[in-house]
């Protein structure tokens, strides 16, 4: 595998954190509640971060960094459900929204960790290693705040 098709994995994950990035500051713009506007605020960070580091390792490589979402396909469609809850202020959808687009978020770092890592050198596996680490954080924060609602 060449260079390029490392850039293609790692502007995949660009990718997803452009998703994060627009779906949170989207969500925090329109959540009506604090807590709920910090935590998407923090998570688009979150991806800022991410896509930031991936930015460097694709530029070092030579390559040109992804631009733009997956308009189309379950992130999309999650996102889209995040912001209707929103508008009718229903936390427990709005969290579980979230929490979907977060599942497939991870998806997608665990197949770049799992079926393309003989491809990438240690430290872009570290990086990709980190930054799963990262958002399965923001992902269990959601899990959290979703069970609280169940018990209440």
């Amino acid at each position: 595998m060449g260079k390029s098709e490392v850039i293609d994995i790692l502007n995949e994950l660009v990718v997803v954190n452009n998703d994060r990035i627009e779906g949170y500051e989207t969500a925090s713009e329109i959540s009506g509640e604090i807590e709920l506007k910090n935590m998407f605020a923090e998570f688009a960070q979150t991806s800022h971060k991410c896509k930031r580091e991936l930015m460097e390792v694709v530029l070092s490589l030579g390559g040109s960094m992804a631009t733009g979402t997956k308009t189309t396909g379950k992130f999309f469609r999650a996102w889209i459900e995040v912001k209707s809850a929103l508008i009718e202020k229903d936390r427990k959808t709005v969290l579980e929204s979230c929490g979907y687009g977060e599942e497939k978020a991870l998806e997608t770092y665990r197949e770049a960790i799992r079926e393309e890592a003989q491809h990438l050198t240690t430290e872009q596996q570290t990086i990709i290693g980190a930054q799963y680490a990262s958002i399965k954080s923001d992902y269990e924060r959601l899990k959290s705040m979703n069970r609280t609602l169940e018990i209440a």
